[in-house]
């Protein structure tokens, strides 16, 4: 029964790679011709947008995005200490499953209340997507309560909304982790807010905007936190099997997976 389930993992290993291998190669896609006019209208956009309004907007994202990092740490689920990749992500998909339903359920009441419960959507959608990304690193074996580890989700949260330019450096930078990890700052306060807010924000507008629309809003709520939490765990998966590869590897001598 044991050789049955090392064959079984050692298969799924080598399944798993293929698809990681796949999903670098998009990550590191240059930016299409649609993407990069997106990105120029949101940038002219931004440019008439007075300064005090993204610094406003830039301080309650921080704020936000602080409180549930800082929060969370307090509240981190028991990091899986064994076991191979298969039932990892097994319990990470768990995780994804629960949390993808309940932003699912959240973005439905949010939606139905037009654009006042719209506002309250931001926060506590956001809330739930941090929390299912500190479930997910402890399936992978991560303690979330060092701030290293907390950047690492934050790396992930940020390469799943942003644009492909910026998808391009981030992944880089997870590909490269344990080099990139212990030049990092050691407060949240040295991390590029502005960045993240406006690349998060300009990613998020047009969903957001049509949850506030009366009548319809409960049901593109709903479809729409569903949609972004798969997305942002299906990210967050690959991106700890690329550091769980890499480490085996690592261990047995041969050269870390990167693109």
């Amino acid at each position: 029964m044991s050789i049955n389930k090392e064959y079984i993992d050692q298969q799924y290993e080598a399944i798993a790679e293929k698809e990681l291998q796949a999903w670098l190669e998009k990550q590191h896609q240059s930016p299409s011709i649609l993407n990069r006019m997106t990105s120029g209208t949101q940038r002219s956009i931004n440019k008439i947008i007075p300064d005090k309004i993204h610094q406003a907007v830039t301080y309650a994202i921080e704020k936000m995005v602080k409180g549930v990092l800082i929060g969370n740490q307090f509240i981190a689920p028991k990091p899986l200490q064994q076991g191979p990749l298969r039932m990892k992500e097994y319990k990470a998909r768990k995780s994804i499953k629960t949390y993808t339903r309940t932003a699912s359920v959240e973005g439905a009441i949010t939606g139905a209340g037009g654009i006042l419960m719209g506002f309250a959507d931001l926060p506590a959608f956001l809330a739930i997507k941090m929390k299912m990304l500190f479930n997910i690193a402890a399936a992978f074996g991560h303690d979330t309560k060092g701030l290293r580890e907390r950047l690492f989700v934050l790396y992930i949260f940020k390469l799943s909304f942003s644009t492909q330019k910026t998808r391009n450096e981030t992944i880089s930078i997870l590909e490269n982790w344990s080099s990139f990890s212990p030049t990092l700052p050691d407060n949240l306060d040295d991390f590029d807010w502005k960045q993240f807010q406006l690349e998060y924000r300009d990613f998020m507008d047009l969903a957001k905007l049509a949850q506030m629309i009366p009548v319809i809003g409960a049901g593109i709520g709903a479809i729409a936190n569903f949609k972004l939490s798969q997305m942002l765990g299906k990210n967050a998966i690959l991106a700890y099997r690329l550091r769980h590869l890499q480490e085996l590897k690592t261990v047995s001598g041969n050269l870390p997976i990167s693109k």
